[in-house]
């Protein structure tokens, strides 16, 4: 528990360490404001006859960030829509998914003091397709994850803290979070070294899937959750998004907090081209006991909408 505070305040101070140095921005505008990007990435290696070794392959990553916010007076309505998926095809492992992300947030805040707003938020993560566990099934014949397996729907009322659009903390002290699996899906045993299906109280062990029970397709939770967002410039033409989510349940085990954090560093090159590189950390011990971690990087074409 001690590893995990550690890195939570941490990630919290990269997410807010710049905090001092952010600028005012002009009034807000009134009634709707949308724009998004549109990005492709792309990376790849060829051999031929190279001495020192090396195996052809290429990868490619398409992502979409869009926003669609709401204001009028005092009340405000945030959006923002999160969807990435990447392949990547290599000589001696086929195609295999790199990337693989839908997200919906919304947020909702009535002006209360100063910069802190009444709030009460959403938010809705899955992915589009099947995942394996390459690790233990190098063949790919067991599904271990897929569209709405799982699924996470997560909301709750709070104070939002907001200078700006670019820097906002909201705190929820009293959050829903549930997970839903629609589907049967395979769970890696240590201890008989193979997959034992999610589908049955009769599961060897009665193996849990995401926190779910065998025979069951959904969980609850209560507990606190807290959600940061900064994003800025390092220099010119050169941007760093950080969001960081956390999540304590008081349900069950609340020392053992839920870390997602999100860095999305863009070096432009003109209006099109830029240098795209992405980090995600995550730690939910009720998908596996251990820190997960994904990092993409590559040139990217970029298109405004």
């Amino acid at each position: 528990m001690r590893k995990l505070l550690v890195i939570g305040a941490l990630l919290l101070g990269v997410t807010f360490s710049y905090a001092q140095d952010a600028d005012a921005e002009d009034a807000p505008k009134q009634g709707w404001t949308k724009g998004g990007t549109f990005t492709f990435l792309l990376n790849q290696s060829a051999f031929s006859n190279w001495v020192a070794g090396g195996q052809n392959n290429i990868s490619g990553t398409l992502g979409v960030n869009y926003d669609f916010n709401y204001l009028k007076e005092d009340w405000s309505w945030d959006n923002k829509v999160i969807a990435s998926y990447g392949l990547t095809n290599n000589e001696d492992q086929g195609t295999r998914k790199t990337d693989d992300r839908f997200e919906y947030n919304s947020l909702v805040g009535k002006k209360a003091f100063g910069n802190w707003n009444y709030s009460f938020f959403l938010n809705f993560r899955t992915q589009f397709t099947d995942g394996y566990d390459y690790d233990n099934d190098e063949d790919g014949d067991f599904r271990t994850s897929g569209l709405f397996k799982p699924a996470y729907l997560t909301f709750g009322p709070g104070m939002e803290w907001k200078k700006n659009e670019n820097l906002k903390l909201n705190l929820a002290p009293a959050t829903s979070k549930m997970t839903f699996i629609s589907d049967d899906l395979y769970i890696y045993d240590d201890d008989i070294s193979d997959f034992v299906e999610h589908s049955g109280p009769s599961n060897i062990n009665d193996l849990q899937a995401y926190g779910i029970d065998p025979g069951d397709k959904f969980r609850y939770e209560l507990g606190f959750y807290a959600s940061g967002y900064y994003k800025f410039s390092l220099m010119e033409n050169v941007t760093f998004e950080n969001t960081l989510n956390l999540y304590s349940n008081y349900l069950e085990d609340p020392q053992n907090v839920d870390i997602d954090y999100t860095l999305n560093v863009v070096m432009k090159i003109n209006n099109y081209l830029s240098t795209n590189f992405t980090v995600q950390t995550v730690y939910d011990d009720n998908a596996v006991n251990a820190l997960q971690l994904r990092e993409v990087f590559g040139l990217g074409v970029n298109f405004g909408f």
